[in-house]
């Protein structure tokens, strides 16, 4: 055996040895918990994407959309005549969808003030056990009144824009644990049409929300919003006041219905949270309830190539 070959046997077995002892280094370190983990995410902070009224941080999955049918009856004040207001109903209809599992986007129409709305919510933070401590979400919307334009005197004009809405939010929720979660909703809501020697166009406010589970498929859940502005806002004529919600969430396989009792009839942002004309304090409640189904149009890779196989 020349002096080559000997040198070559002497690395090989060095090398081997040095990996020996990287590999009981590791064991040791997965033993004694010294080795980083993957930081787990939480999940279903709320089960639907709305608390009540308001928006959640929980979005649809890549590739789902969901079918949202929203009801909001008269004043329960309003009598036997129209049966505790039952009578009188408004009704919104939406379409929602997850482009990805951190972008939503959605369609609805609200017969209420006859609106339609487009809106985006975009996750920007997760919550993870033994790490990030909330779920940061943003949720943006556009909507357009279309009932018939005013008459207005002479001289005066009536332009498209006095028909748009803004409204902007951030998200902040944090599930305490199996059972509760609440949420802090600072928002803003941009009114392009107002007296503006009395009113701001925009209307600040802070809304919180919450979710206390039941069991396994009913949840109480709540959610205020207080203005910090504008709070003598007229809306056709009438004072308005902050919104409040209390609700019951029950989850039935495909989708999640909601009963729920509210000062507003409005179901869009820039309704509830700054033109509610109705008051808890003088028994002017709303019976209504959300309606939530889903369904997957894209298929998850993972499902897609599992089906694959299955195939074969």
């Amino acid at each position: 055996m020349n002096k080559f070959t000997s040198l070559l046997i002497a690395l090989s077995c060095s090398v081997s040895a040095a990996f020996a002892q990287s590999n009981d280094l590791m064991d040791m370190l997965d033993k004694d918990g010294s080795k980083p983990k993957k930081k787990e995410e939480v999940t279903a902070t709320f089960k639907a994407t709305r608390i009540i009224n308001g928006s959640s941080v929980q979005n649809l999955a890549a590739g789902v959309l969901d079918f949202r049918i929203s009801h909001r009856f008269g004043r329960l004040d309003q009598g036997l005549e129209n049966f505790l207001g039952l009578d009188n109903a408004t009704t919104k209809i939406g379409l929602d969808y997850g482009v990805t599992d951190w972008l939503m986007i959605g369609l609805a129409h609200s017969a209420y003030n006859k609106e339609n709305e487009g809106f985006m919510k975009v996750r920007l933070l997760k919550q993870k056990k033994q790490g990030t401590p909330i779920t940061l979400t943003y949720f943006g919307s556009t909507s357009i009144q279309t009932m018939t334009a005013p008459t207005l005197a002479a001289g005066q004009e009536w332009y498209f824009t006095n028909r748009m809405y803004f409204s902007n939010q951030l998200l902040v929720a944090r599930k305490l644990n199996d059972n509760i979660s609440l949420q802090l909703m600072p928002t803003l809501i941009h009114y392009n049409l107002v007296d503006s020697t009395k009113f701001s166009n925009n209307t600040f406010a802070v809304g919180v929300g919450g979710r206390i589970k039941l069991s396994k498929r009913l949840a109480l859940t709540g959610e205020y919003f207080y203005r910090l502005n504008n709070t003598d806002l007229l809306f056709n004529g009438q004072r308005t006041y902050n919104a409040l919600a209390l609700g019951l969430d029950i989850e039935t396989g495909g989708h999640v219905f909601q009963l729920l009792f509210s000062n507003s009839p409005g179901m869009t942002e820039r309704t509830f949270v700054g033109q509610t004309t109705d008051t808890w304090e003088k028994g002017a409640i709303h019976f209504g309830f959300n309606v939530s189904r889903v369904f997957t149009v894209v298929k998850p890779k993972e499902f897609r190539k599992s089906a694959e196989k299955k195939e074969w």
